[in-house]
C-alpha cells in the first residue's frame, strides 16, 4: 500500500488558492499558481511566497552539542557566531552525501539544522546512529512543529520590515533573529534558495496559515504573490544552486559537486574526511558543470552528454531559464570537459543537441551581503 502523502499546514490556502498540487518528496505540494514563468518573474521584479514547511528541523543542545556537529557535518561550525547561519554537508565515510543542509547556531550549546523533505527520516536516523552515546547533548527531531515560509524578491525586505518588531535591515545574509511577524513568534532569518534577497521565517506549525495570510494581505501592494515548487526549481537552477536527489546524493561527493567551500578538513575528524582528502589529492573524475543550450532545446534530468558521439557525462538539472531567456542545465562531466566553452552534446529524445559549458550563476545573486 502506498503512504499517504503528507501535507503542510499551508496545504488549505494553496488548494483555496488554485495551486496545482503534486507530490514531492512524500509530501503534496503546489508546483503553480499563476503560472511557472509568471510566478518567477515576480521573485525577480517583487515578492513571492514560498511554503517551505515540508522541510526538517532538528535541533540539539548540550554541552557536547558543537563536538557533535562538527563529527557530523564538513563545515566548521566553530566559526559560528551566535545569530549565524551556515551551508554545510552530512557525508557518508566514503564522502558522498548523505543530504545538504544549513546549521544555524542559536547559543553557545545549541544548534537547528534544517534538513531536506525527501530526507528527514534518513537524516534523523543518520545523526542519532552517528553520534555516540554518552554524549552530553539531547538530539530534537521540532520538524512537525515547525512552519516555515519564505520570503523572496527585491521587496521582499520591505514586506517583512512592515511586520516584523525587529528591524531587519540591520540583519545580514546568513544571518538570524527571533521575535515577532504580525504578532507570531518567529526566527527571522536572512536565507532562501532564488538568488534574490529575503528571509526564511521559522514560526509555530499552528501559526503558519495565519502569518501566510496576513503576508499576502499585506504585500498586495507589493505585489506578493504565492509561489510554487516549478519557480522555485527555475529560480535556483539560474543560480546553481543544487537540488538534493537530482544534482546532488548518496553517489556524489561535495567536491565533484562544487561545494569543496564547505569542506573545512583543517578543523579535525568528521564523517567523510578521508575519503574526501583522498579524493582531492587524486583529483576529481567529474565536475558539476552550467550548461546553455546553443540548439533551442530542454536538457532534462538524466539525458546523456557526449563528446564527438562518446558519452562524458549526465544532465542533473535543465529548463527554461526566465530570467536569462536561455535554455539552461547543470550537468556532471569529465573533468577535462569542465572549462568554460567547451563544446558538447546532450541527447535529447535521441537526437544530439548542440550545448556549451558557461560560466555559473547563469544569473547574478541580489542577496543582501552587509549586515
Amino acid at each position: 500500500m502506498d503512504t499517504p502523502l503528507k501535507r503542510t499546514p499551508l496545504y488549505d490556502a494553496h488548494v483555496k488558492a488554485g495551486a496545482r498540487m503534486v507530490p514531492f518528496g512524500g509530501w503534496e505540494m503546489p508546483v503553480q499558481y499563476a503560472g511557472i514563468v509568471e510566478e518567477h518573474r515576480t521573485v525577480r521584479s517583487a515578492v513571492g511566497l514560498f511554503d517551505v514547511s515540508h522541510m526538517g528541523e532538528f535541533e540539539i543542545a548540550g554541552p557536547d552539542a558543537l563536538a557533535v556537529l562538527q563529527y557530523l557535518t564538513t563545515n566548521d561550525v566553530a566559526a559560528l557566531q551566535d545569530g549565524q547561519v551556515q551551508y554545510s554537508v552530512l557525508c557518508y565515510p566514503n564522502g558522498t552525501i548523505v543530504d545538504d543542509l544549513t546549521v544555524y547556531r542559536l547559543g553557545p550549546d545549541r544548534f537547528m539544522l534544517t534538513v531536506n523533505a525527501g530526507n528527514i527520516d534518513k537524516d534523523w536516523a543518520w545523526v542519532n546512529q552517528s553520534t555516540e552515546r554518552g554524549t552530553k547533548a539531547r538530539w530534537r527531531n521540532v520538524s512537525e512543529e515547525t512552519g516555515l515560509i519564505a520570503v523572496q524578491g527585491p521587496k521582499a525586505e520591505t514586506l517583512v520590515g512592515r511586520v516584523a518588531d525587529r528591524d531587519v535591515t540591520k540583519l545580514g545574509y546568513y544571518r538570524f533573529v527571533r521575535g515577532t511577524v504580525r504578532g507570531v513568534s518567529t526566527l527571522v532569518s536572512r536565507t532562501g534558495y532564488t538568488g534574490e534577497d529575503g528571509f526564511e521565517l521559522y514560526v509555530p506549525a499552528a501559526d503558519t496559515a495565519r502569518l501566510w495570510a496576513a503576508l499576502l494581505d499585506l504585500g498586495r501592494a507589493d505585489g506578493a504573490a504565492p509561489i510554487g515548487l516549478g519557480a522555485r526549481d527555475t529560480l535556483r537552477l539560474e543560480m546553481k544552486y543544487a537540488l538534493y536527489g537530482n544534482d546532488i546524493d548518496e553517489t556524489t561527493n561535495a567536491l565533484e559537486a562544487g561545494l569543496g567551500w564547505v569542506v573545512k578538513p583543517a578543523k579535525g575528524d568528521f564523517i567523510g574526511r578521508d575519503a574526501l582528502e583522498k579524493v582531492r589529492a587524486e583529483g576529481v573524475r567529474r565536475k558539476l558543470v552550467g550548461l546553455e543550450m546553443v540548439d533551442k532545446a530542454v536538457a532534462r534530468h538524466g539525458y546523456a552528454v557526449h563528446k564527438a558521439g562518446r558519452p562524458v557525462g549526465v544532465v542533473t538539472s535543465g529548463s527554461y531559464g526566465p530570467s536569462v531567456d536561455r535554455y539552461i542545465a547543470m550537468a556532471y562531466v569529465e573533468t577535462a570537459l569542465a572549462a568554460i566553452g567547451t563544446a558538447l552534446d546532450v541527447e535529447v529524445r535521441g537526437q544530439a543537441k548542440a550545448a556549451r559549458v558557461v560560466r555559473t550563476p547563469f544569473y547574478p545573486s541580489r542577496v543582501k551581503k552587509a549586515g
